[in-house]
């Protein structure tokens, strides 16, 4: 029997395509673009999920997507928000479910996912620095 090279907690999304009702929407109320949109736009593919696949362990509850925390971050150091901030701009603001490739509907993080991210943070700029 072979294993799967990809943990069980971490559900790859690589390839992610914004969903068409999220980018003509997101368009249409940001006709000059945000700085989400712009993220998005040009550094789409940056990271993937498997970039990652080494800090999930290989069983548990699914883990929310790395690349998109990754795109969190950069929102959010970017626009100056406070981890709560950047929760509310996933679940309420268009051109960041853009930015994430994630439906209009889609409800976002909880409100105590930010208290996690300050881990992940730390692993992700402790790994930039070693590339």
């Amino acid at each position: 029997m072979q294993l799967s090279r990809c943990p069980l907690s971490l559900r790859p999304r690589s390839g992610e395509q914004v969903p068409p009702l999220a980018a003509q929407v997101a368009r249409a109320s940001n006709p000059g673009g945000t700085t989400a949109i712009w993220v998005r736009d040009r550094l789409d593919g940056l990271w993937c999920d498997e970039d990652f696949i080494d800090w999930y362990p290989r069983d548990g509850r699914p883990g929310l997507s790395p690349a998109q925390l990754a795109t969190v971050c950069v929102l959010q150091f970017l626009l100056g928000l406070s981890d709560r901030q950047a929760a509310e701009a996933v679940r309420c603001r268009i051109d960041f479910k853009y930015a994430m490739a994630i439906e209009l509907d889609d409800p976002g993080f909880h409100h105590s996912v930010p208290a996690v991210w300050t881990g992940w943070r730390d692993r992700a700029a402790a790994r930039a620095w070693t590339r």
